[in-house]
């Protein structure tokens, strides 16, 4: 069984129970060999569990499916871009893991709020902008913008807690339009060169890729791409306005 098996093994953590843990026990035992055993719980611990690696990729293949799901096609495209996604961060003998398990949970009906209300209640704020992130990753994976998919990423991100400033900043790294850079760092076009750079510091420590070190290097890795997003905002607003 590769790093990934392991993890859903011994990490679920808090995704072991509730709603989470309710999906996972009907697809979950795939990817273990006989000597591995998942058997899920239907109520939540009564004490709140640090996220794990196990948890958190748990959480972010079942909000995955439900986007996928969103349009009523499952797009070839959409599962190379999660394989790749997984072939990059953990290897290649992991991706085919998370591939398979993601295919059964395509066949899961998602209780979609309660999920994300799980993943609110348990899971760090930076943690859930990542997973955000990549949900939009995914909606547009297949060259196309599905409304039906950014819909449902919105009501994700509303029942996850996430801020409306902080959704229209991580919309905006994807659905560019004439004020995506300010957007991007929660601000007005109107507000002075140092109101820019105090945005710019403000976002760059909420983005930076330590603020998920706890998920391991892997994770950390692919939260540089929101990072460097902020960045490229931040010099194309210097650029424009000539701030030194």
């Amino acid at each position: 069984m590769a790093k990934f098996g392991k993890w859903i093994a011994g990490g679920l953590g808090w995704a072991f129970f509730g709603p989470l843990g309710g999906i996972l026990g009907f697809v979950v035992g795939s990817v273990f060999d006989s000597e591995n055993k998942f058997q899920p719980g239907s109520s939540y611990s009564g004490q709140q569990q640090p996220t794990t690696t196990g948890g958190y990729v748990m959480s972010l293949l079942v909000l995955v499916a439900a986007v996928m799901k969103a349009d009523g096609r499952i797009m070839k495209s959409e599962l190379e871009y999660v394989k790749q996604f997984f072939v990059r961060t953990f290897g290649a003998a992991s991706a085919t893991e998370a591939t398979r398990l993601l295919k059964d949970l395509l066949n899961q009906n998602i209780p979609v709020a309660d999920v994300c209300r799980q993943i609110a209640k348990n899971m760090d704020y930076s943690s859930r902008l990542q997973l955000l992130h990549f949900l939009y990753g995914i909606s547009q994976s297949d060259g196309q913008v599905h409304q039906t998919e950014l819909d449902l990423i919105a009501h994700i991100s509303q029942y996850m807690g996430i801020s409306s400033k902080d959704f229209e900043s991580i919309h905006s790294m994807f659905i560019p339009n004439t004020d995506t850079a300010y957007k991007i760092l929660e601000i007005e076009k109107s507000v002075t060169d140092e109101e820019v750079k105090k945005a710019y510091r403000k976002m760059a420590m909420k983005y930076h890729p330590d603020k998920v070190s706890y998920l391991g290097d892997d994770f950390q890795n692919a939260a540089k791409e929101k990072f460097q997003k902020v960045n490229e905002a931040y010099e194309s607003i210097r650029k424009e306005r000539n701030i030194a």
